[in-house]
């Protein structure tokens, strides 16, 4: 090994501030996987930050819930092996104010529901002893049925309206009820000492029209890498409303480098989320080659790719393999991850290429979800969508 790269490992290992001493004896600029790396221990053994603070039950649950914790991480699981991630880990938990979390489960059940905080917990799963994994199970169950009480009725409502639209049935029926056509049509019957409206006739659509031939298949393809903690939350949950509705099939994979069909989890969203292994590697071209055997008629199709879309196998591949997928007719929808209240966090070139294609790719917040859906569903143009989403943030 050359005395260059031997001096930048001895910098990697005692942290930036050796680098004056070093800089002297060679050049010791850090490759950008080195800095990656710099970056990812410095957070955990290395910093001086509010993350570390107090061991008391006051503030063990503040610091965890930065949704940067989360990223790191994933970084640390894509570039150390798996020995030295479950000593990082370990010292992770000891640092940045997880401890009491993990080893004392009486402390969730005081702690506010915080998406980036469960985010963590899942990525450190693998660490948390027995006796405090129910109480983990709970604080994520209080997360899911957060989200589940905010979007499930309206996504419903959403995905009913567009798949159900051909034909009216005069069998009354409340999953298949007509909300908008039943509120129009019955406007005139608005009672102004009630303040609503009181329909005389109300509206539901054939569920009878929708055959095994003409459902329409939603898969949703995730990417499981240290950046996607709060998007996977959300993914799940809205893959398990999906996949409750009998008038569509739903399909949901996760993938880093390894590809797992987590579509037998979606009756509990709890299960679905210990079902991914947060951090890893990223080889998003694989995993799309995989979905692709659940693409039985393309024109009912509706394809989401959530991801950071750092490609870690072959890009250009990728970049073909979807625009392919487009050709032949499926909806194809790259949603960016979300992190930092909010904000898309992705590889802006490839998120370029890939609306190059004339394939939407943004970042959508939770409240958009049910447009989203519906629209894609009748076929309607998502780019004002996507204006929106740029300008919203998560719930």
């Amino acid at each position: 090994m050359e005395i260059n790269e031997q001096i930048r490992r001895w910098r990697l290992v005692l942290g930036q501030e050796s680098e004056e001493r070093f800089s002297g004896m060679a050049d010791i600029s850090l490759s950008p996987g080195q800095d990656l790396m710099d970056q990812a221990l410095a957070a955990i053994y290395n910093y001086n930050h509010t993350w570390q603070g107090s061991n008391s039950s006051q503030d063990s649950g503040h610091g965890p819930s930065d949704p940067q914790i989360s990223r790191w991480l994933g970084d640390v699981r894509s570039l150390f092996d798996k020995e030295l991630v479950k000593v990082i880990q370990n010292d992770a938990i000891n640092r940045c104010g997880l401890k009491q979390l993990v080893l004392e489960p009486e402390l969730l059940e005081n702690i506010e529901p915080d998406t980036n905080l469960a985010a963590t917990i899942l990525m450190l799963k693998d660490q948390i002893p027995k006796r405090s994994k129910e109480s983990v199970r709970e604080f994520i169950k209080k997360i899911t049925e957060q989200i589940n009480k905010l979007l499930e009725q309206d996504i419903k409502r959403a995905v009913t309206a567009a798949v159900n639209k051909r034909k009216h049935s005069p069998v009354p029926s409340a999953k298949a009820l007509d909300f908008k056509t039943t509120i129009t049509r019955n406007l005139k019957h608005y009672n102004k000492e009630l303040g609503t409206v009181i329909p005389e006739h109300f509206y539901f659509f054939e569920r009878s029209s929708i055959t095994a031939a003409n459902k329409w298949t939603i898969i949703l393809d995730i990417d499981q890498s240290g950046s996607m903690g709060e998007s996977v939350i959300y993914s799940s949950i809205i893959s398990c409303i999906l996949a409750s509705m009998a008038s569509i099939k739903t399909r949901i994979v996760a993938f880093d480098t390894n590809i797992v069909d987590l579509t037998e989890k979606s009756s509990d969203p709890v299960d679905l989320l210990f079902g991914f292994q947060l951090g890893g590697g990223t080889d998003i071209n694989k995993s799309v080659a995989y979905c692709g055997q659940f693409i039985e008629n393309p024109s009912k199709t509706l394809f989401f790719l959530i991801s950071d879309l750092y490609e870690g196998g072959n890009r250009a591949a990728l970049l073909r393999r979807i625009e392919d997928m487009k050709s032949s007719g499926v909806t194809v929808i790259s949603l960016l991850a979300l992190a930092d209240g909010g904000k898309p966090y992705c590889d802006e070139q490839m998120a370029q290429k890939i609306a190059g294609l004339g394939i939407p790719c943004f970042a959508c917040s939770p409240q958009l979800l049910p447009e989203l859906l519906e629209k894609a569903l009748k076929g309607q143009d998502l780019s004002q969508l996507a204006k929106a989403g740029k300008n919203k943030k998560t719930v």
